[in-house]
């Protein structure tokens, strides 16, 4: 009671010395105060209850198919588990690891969700052979699987405003150690205190006043939450005010764990460029290339380290730092006892192991991106793909973009001098889909700005004629590989009044010659011969049935006087390749929403093909290309197990060199010249035809069978009369022909056997090897030069 009475006689002496300060404060509070108060809690609140953090568009590379049969060397599979971020070690159990033991790999796949339903994670063991894989099995259970797949690469993001990094985790998705560990590191009392610890604010004081400089902070995870959803980094009084006004308010509104996950979503955790980290998914593959889940104590006592100056302790540029801290964390686990001491002195022992490059790739493939971006803006404007959270599955093979970029840096060096004013581009595709796998658009691996792949318009040259044979190969009663074609000298007035006279590569004619030797040599004359017989009209609409603008129907055009692009080559081939199914060339397979939800599949259903007979004979036909005609260096290379199809182009002057190629699995189309359309000094065999066979001296691939397709069969023809004959008649030529378009009546040849008995009559080689002789052809007249259209193989 003396203590009441005492209060009361005190407050009375000093009321008159207190009573204006006191109105004035309660003034301020009324009028100022709690007014501000409710700005603050409207804006805490609308932004809290609309929280939504910026998160990028992913765009990710096919998912790495492997099953047994599947081309596949150890080289492609660990270029694609590095491409992918996978770590060669922790004995392949953590996911995203793997380990090698022979030709056996076992591998900790990290699962995904994709368009096709994705997978889950799993360990898996690989077993290579002979250039394929030969077995895969669950690791678990130790049983075959029929196939498993690897998470893609990521290859591409599409950042909005911000260049903010951020992949979403719920609080029940995040480990234990981390929730408690960033808890016991940066705010022990979280659970308890206000948004504002005045303890902790006495105990920085003290030990700040008794070091003479700021050596602790008293920031809760509240404030440091607020500082970066509402505050700028401005260092002065008003921003503590405010800072600590809105943590009290936000504590006020939302529970603890609303607060804790917002906070690990959004905290800041490190920078690559004008990219920055935040939130502690992110920077866990940022760091360490694996999921959240997945990491080890050490790791997670990393990550809370960074919370304190992502700048200062990265682990990247300050490796002695990075340790020193996360060691330090790993003593406040073991101190709060989340770890135990064994625990934490064996995550103190272990290295930092951070990966080398963090995976928040911008833009790895820029030519590959130009063509996602071409394939999906009927369905998603930019807005929307910058909007962010997407994530785009696309058709891309990181070996085959690889190997092809590889590809060309090797073949224009080689080139030496004359190298450096070559460009180069490329489209490498599935060859029974039409995905691409593959795009390049500069020599140099990378580059952004012009994509000669997508927007360069070349003369293609010789890379035109198989489409001529197909052609006229669509009517087997009146012709096949064996009809002789006249490759005699040819001019032609043209409408302006003047004469062309083209000519061949070697400057000779070389009087009748059997079809498949003219496409296998290239000899323009022929062609010239075979495509005014069929009809310019013929061949101008059967170009333009594939899209092609612009194509001129005059003479010039079977020698290939039409500017296209390689992509645009390449959906001309893919139609051979794909055994005459007009396939679109795809690069993305599906989009998915932030909810793993597939909003847009991309899916080519094929018909059931046109002209296949007369495609399988093409295709014949273009083997012989890689065997003893123009392309013949496959067939005398290593490569030559892949029985090959393809063709040779070379344009006017030599201004550029093109190879389109194809084997059982993969589709290539190079091309190579000057930006200033100046000869490049290049034939399709001596520059595009070096890139192609770089290429398919590292990627998987399949053979293409050297068979003749279903529907052909092979005969034995004399090409003067078109008729069957005997294997021993002279210039008996083998070739697969359309079953049934030949009359079973056969040639027989005994006169000419009697003749050779007596040395009469002996046959002269046709250039193809291992045909029967075909009698020797005068040799026609030279056809006159003219420099101003010398159209080359």
């Amino acid at each position: 009671m003396a203590f009441l009475t005492r209060t009361r006689s005190l407050a009375r002496r000093t009321w008159p010395w207190l009573r204006i300060p006191f109105w004035i404060g309660m003034g301020l509070l009324v009028g100022f105060v709690l007014p501000y108060m409710l700005v603050l809690n409207k804006r805490v609140q609308e932004r809290f209850n609309d929280l939504v953090f910026a998160v990028p568009t992913r765009v990710y590379a096919r998912p790495l198919p492997l099953a047994a049969g599947v081309p596949m060397t150890p080289a492609a599979l660990e270029l694609e588990l590095t491409f992918a971020g996978y770590r060669r070690g922790d004995r392949g159990n953590l996911p995203g690891s793997w380990v090698k033991d022979g030709s056996r790999y076992t591998i900790a796949s990290r699962g995904y969700a994709g368009p096709a339903g994705g997978e889950l994670p799993k360990r898996i063991e690989v077993t290579l052979g002979k250039g394929e894989v030969r077995s895969v099995t669950d690791a678990a259970s130790d049983k075959a699987m029929a196939i498993a797949h690897l998470d893609p690469a990521r290859i591409a993001t599409l950042y909005g405003a911000s260049q903010v990094e951020r992949r979403i985790v719920h609080l029940a998705d995040v480990p234990p150690l981390l929730v408690s560990g960033l808890q016991a590191v940066e705010d022990r009392d979280f659970k308890h205190n206000i948004g504002v610890d005045f303890s902790a604010i006495a105990r920085a004081a003290f030990a700040n006043l008794r070091a003479g400089r700021t050596v602790q902070g008293a920031s809760t995870l509240t404030q440091q939450l607020v500082r970066n959803l509402f505050l700028t980094r401005e260092r002065s009084f008003t921003r503590k005010i405010n800072e600590a006004l809105m943590s009290v308010l936000i504590e006020l509104h939302y529970s603890k764990g609303r607060i804790l996950e917002a906070y690990i979503n959004e905290v800041f955790l490190g920078q690559q460029g004008d990219q920055a980290v935040h939130g502690f998914a992110a920077a866990s593959e940022f760091y360490f290339g694996r999921r959240l889940e997945a990491l080890r104590p050490q790791e997670i006592a990393m990550l809370v380290g960074l919370v304190k100056g992502p700048s200062y302790y990265d682990p990247r540029r300050y490796p002695e730092r990075a340790l020193a801290r996360r060691n330090l964390v790993l003593q406040e686990f073991e101190t709060t006892g989340l770890l135990t001491g064994a625990q934490a002195n064996a995550a103190q022992a272990a290295p930092l192991d951070v990966i080398k490059n963090g995976q928040l790739p911008h833009n790895r493939f820029p030519a590959f991106m130009q063509l996602v971006r071409e394939q999906i803006t009927s369905d998603f404007d930019d807005e929307t793909l910058r909007g962010g959270h997407l994530s785009v599955f696309t058709t891309l093979d990181p070996a085959a973009q690889i190997y092809t970029e590889q590809a060309i840096s090797s073949t224009v060096k080689a080139l030496g001098k004359r190298g450096e004013a070559v460009q180069a581009a490329a489209v490498v595709t599935s060859a029974q889909t039409g995905n691409v796998l593959a795009v390049v658009g500069d020599k140099r691996p990378g580059a952004q700005g012009f994509n000669r792949a997508l927007d360069a318009r070349r003369q293609i040259g010789s890379t035109i004629k198989p489409f001529i044979y197909l052609v006229a190969l669509t009517q087997p009663e009146r012709w096949n590989l064996a009809t002789l074609l006249d490759d005699g000298p040819i001019s032609l007035r043209q409408p302006n009044g003047t004469v062309w006279n083209p000519q061949n590569d070697d400057n000779q004619s070389h009087g009748m010659v059997p079809m498949v030797d003219a496409l296998a040599k290239s000899w323009n004359l022929a062609t010239i011969h075979l495509g005014m017989a069929l009809g310019l009209p013929r061949i101008k609409a059967f170009l333009q049935s594939f899209g092609l603008t612009g194509v001129n129907p005059g003479p010039s055009l079977l020698l290939g006087a039409l500017d296209l692009s390689p992509l645009q080559v390449t959906h001309l081939y893919q139609y051979l390749a794909a055994d005459g199914h007009a396939l679109p060339l795809v690069a993305v397979s599906g989009v998915l929403d932030g909810n793993g939800r597939t909003i847009k599949r991309y899916q080519v259903q094929p018909g059931d093909g046109e002209y296949q007979s007369a495609v399988r004979l093409t295709t014949w036909a273009l083997q012989q290309v890689a065997v003893y005609g123009t392309a013949h260096s496959i067939g005398n290379s290593g490569l030559a197990w892949l029985h090959a199809a393809g063709k040779t182009g070379t344009s006017n002057d030599l201004r550029d060199s093109w190879f389109a190629g194809y084997t059982g699995e993969h589709l290539a189309v190079f091309w190579m010249g000057r930006d200033d359309n100046k000869p490049a000094g290049l034939f399709g065999s001596t520059g595009a035809l070096r890139a192609w066979r770089e290429l398919f001296a590292k990627l998987p691939t399949r053979p293409l069978s050297s068979a003749p397709g279903s529907g052909l069969e092979m005969a034995w023809i004399n090409p003067t009369s078109g008729r069957r004959t005997d294997p021993q008649c002279a210039g008996a030529q083998q070739v697969p022909v359309v079953a049934g378009s030949l009359s079973a009546d056969v040639d027989g040849c005994a006169w000419e056997t009697v003749q050779g008995l007596f040395g009469v009559g002996q046959p002269t080689t046709n250039g193809a090897p291992g045909a029967p002789a075909a009698p020797a052809a005068p040799v026609a007249p030279t056809a006159p030069s003219n420099p101003a259209d010398p159209y080359r193989n």
